[in-house]
């Protein structure tokens, strides 16, 4: 478990870069393929890939909008202050991974190459799972009996759904902060998308005038919605994170 601790460790420090260069890498080393042989098959796996993403950002917007956890730790290491049970934690321990997997899994989908299926799930799944080992062994070490009751009552990872109307409805969802931590990454990675699509019917030949009007529309909603958002954030429009 050495290994795994260390490489965990290391990831939680530089996954914003390593992350993102590594989908750029698979994408780059292996084209996207059509899927079915046809533009009209493709078309309707794009849009279940664009459907799991979705889902993948509604679940980390309802996470958290119900409860706040410094998701950066402290000086790029991990680290907690107090241990989050409220919220979607109640009912997952690592609700946002399970996000950040199901935005993944959907990016994969739009991109559609099996080898960028195999080598993309062999990494995420093991970087993912080797930062959740990490993330234990210090909770265990600082919460102590408390962490471990917890683990005992709430599953890892898939979701434990019974309950979860009534946890939602006893919290008030908090909408700036919303805005203010997770925003961004939803407009970032729909701009991904976006030039993937693009990209996908450059290389297929399915470029037609009219969706090249509208992927060019959406690059510029997004790109001006990333700025608009910068700036506000900049004006403090949403005000201080609550925690």
């Amino acid at each position: 478990m050495r290994v795994v601790y260390a490489f965990g460790a290391w990831l939680f420090r530089y996954r914003n870069g390593v992350f993102p260069g590594v989908l750029l890498g698979l994408f780059a080393i292996f084209p996207p393929q059509l899927f079915g042989g046809t533009q009209r098959t493709d078309l309707m796996l794009d849009i279940v890939g664009i459907l799991i993403a979705a889902s993948g950002q509604a679940w980390r917007f309802a996470v958290v909008g119900l409860a706040y956890i410094k998701r950066g730790g402290m000086n790029k290491q991990v680290y907690a202050s107090s241990l989050v049970t409220d919220g979607l934690f109640a009912h997952s321990r690592n609700p946002l991974y399970v996000g950040n997997l199901l935005i993944l899994a959907g990016i994969f989908i739009l991109h559609n190459h099996p080898l960028a299926y195999f080598g993309g799930g062999l990494f995420f799944g093991f970087g993912y799972y080797a930062i959740v080992k990490t993330e234990e062994r210090f909770l265990s070490a600082k919460f102590g009996d408390e962490y471990r009751a917890y683990c005992a009552r709430v599953p890892c990872w898939l979701p434990r759904w019974q309950g979860i109307s009534a946890t939602v409805a006893g919290m008030q969802f908090n909408w700036r902060r919303v805005c203010s931590k997770e925003l961004a990454s939803f407009l970032v990675w729909a701009l991904a998308v976006v030039g993937l699509l693009a990209s996908e019917a450059l290389r297929t030949g399915g470029m037609s005038a009219q969706r090249e009007i509208i992927l060019s529309a959406c690059a510029l909603v997004l790109a001006v919605g990333c700025v608009l958002l910068g700036v506000a954030k900049k004006q403090g429009a949403f005000g201080e994170p609550a925690v």
